[in-house]
């Protein structure tokens, strides 16, 4: 369904992202054997295998780009980590240049945020610090860091480099956009992250609320001092947003581990339905 997409976009877009297990998120060989087998299995151009973004899925994000397997990394929560992840990426084409010349033009990978889990976690603790016209802006603040950040990354000379020999940009991509506080906007995770490359995977429910009442228009790049000015203030008042990341990604993976276990476990039931 999405290969004209992806052949029109000339392999920008049209992907479709499949997940290698999320027991092996602390596994690197373990997650770059998989991502391999997975790769060969749906045997298309425009699938993108999902990694987390841990540390032990870095080194296999390297190894897998390296391969030319389209990599959608998951889990992100931090800065430092995206700085990782974007470090790993340009490193996997180098890699993959330096092994005999192997052509990077159509390799893609994409960063996933989870952006309304980090505001979920983090206002409860700014309301206990009497801190609430903070609430509901750190997720947002962090999105327009890091897409500072990946103009950075990716507008430097070290990227023009690989870019002449036709590298990709590693898009951002904006999840867990809908609002979970009813106090907010449910067209918030949307409208204020609207910018140049970057990719917003939204529920039928937001994309319908933003149909209604959205308003198109590019924000991310808005405001850029006082998002940063939000991340300073959250340091002195003791609430350290690196800790918070680690702990929504330890959770993430839990999360992931269960729902990919009740979909195996609902296949496998069908399975033997259709059986007896």
């Amino acid at each position: 369904m999405f290969k004209p997409v992806y052949e029109r976009s000339n392999g920008e877009d049209g992907f479709v992202s499949l997940e290698v297990s999320p027991h092996l998120a602390h596994d690197t060989e373990g997650t770059v054997k998989q991502a391999r087998e997975l790769w060969r299995l749906v045997g298309r151009k425009n699938v993108m295998i999902k990694i987390p973004g841990t540390p032990e899925g870095l080194p296999a994000i390297r190894k897998c780009i390296s391969e030319g397997i389209n990599i959608n990394i998951t889990l992100l929560f931090g800065l430092p980590r995206y700085l990782q992840v974007t470090a790993a990426y340009i490193a996997g084409l180098e890699d993959r240049i330096k092994a005999g010349g192997k052509p990077i033009d159509r390799v893609v990978s994409v960063a996933s945020f989870f952006l309304s889990r980090i505001d979920a976690r983090i206002d409860p603790i700014l309301e206990e610090k009497e801190l609430g016209r903070l609430k509901g802006e750190v997720a947002i603040a962090s999105a327009k860091v890091a897409y500072a950040l990946y103009n950075s990354a990716f507008a430097g000379e070290s990227f023009k480099a690989l870019e002449t020999k036709g590298a990709k940009r590693q898009r951002l991509l904006w999840a867990s956009t809908s609002s979970k506080d009813p106090l907010f906007s449910d067209v918030k995770y949307v409208a204020a992250l609207i910018g140049k490359e970057t990719i917003n995977t939204i529920t039928l429910a937001t994309l319908e609320a933003f149909r209604d009442h959205g308003q198109p228009g590019i924000h991310l790049e808005d405001a850029l001092t006082k998002a940063g000015a939000v991340l300073t203030q959250l340091k002195k008042e003791g609430i350290d947003i690196d800790i918070v990341a680690q702990e929504l990604e330890n959770e993430g993976i839990m999360k992931f581990n269960k729902d990919y276990d009740d979909t195996l476990e609902a296949i496998n039931t069908k399975k033997l339905k259709q059986l007896i």
